[in-house]
């Protein structure tokens, strides 16, 4: 193995989240001289303690193993890059951060590009309380409706489902900027800036 724990890592780590050496002792249910043994260099974790130390130290195992904290810098994390893909079959609404290759029902999904809304999808947005309300004049026949409402801001996704027979609504909590996305099953994605 190239690379074991090592004492400074443990050390970084339980300071980062500020417990003292009997604490994370006894969380992992060593003594707290063993723990000093470790980040002096004096003794190494058994493996059988790596799991619950990385779970504690709230790290990988792999971050606590190389001692290097692994940094999300996947710049599609940032959910104003929505994409949509909707199955044709069975309805199913499958939503990432990025461009991917989805499959469902056997049939390789075509990514959704949204339009802005006409006349027949628009949008009324009001602002009760603390929350954005949302209504869309739409029908809601089950040949013809509106099949989901999703609200989008850079760190927030939050979508609420739509029945036909139903009324097209939809109440969130107001976020700040960000995008309404929402979906007719015979004229496709649409969105409008918040």
């Amino acid at each position: 193995m190239d690379h074991y724990v090592t004492g400074a890592a443990i050390r970084s780590l339980r300071e980062k989240q500020a417990i003292t050496q009997k604490e994370l002792a006894q969380r992992i249910g060593v003594s707290d001289k063993a723990v000093s043994k470790w980040e002096t260099g004096r003794g190494l974790p058994d493996i059988s303690l790596l799991e619950p130390l990385s779970r504690v130290l709230n790290v990988s195992l792999t971050e606590l193993l190389t001692g290097d904290c692994v940094v999300n810098t996947n710049p599609s994390a940032n959910m104003l890059r929505t994409k949509f893909y909707v199955c044709p079959v069975c309805g199913n609404i499958i939503h990432t951060t990025g461009e991917s290759a989805i499959s469902c029902c056997g049939i390789t999904l075509p990514l959704l590009e949204a339009e802005d809304p006409d006349e027949e999808h628009a949008l009324h947005i009001e602002k009760v309380e603390n929350e954005t309300y949302v209504t869309i004049s739409h029908h809601m026949t089950k040949q013809h409706y509106i099949s989901f409402i999703a609200y989008v801001t850079s760190d927030k996704f939050e979508m609420v489902k739509q029945y036909p027979e139903g009324s097209a609504q939809a109440r969130f909590l107001m976020r700040g900027h960000g995008f309404l996305y929402f979906y007719c099953n015979r004229h496709g994605l649409m969105k409008q800036r918040v």
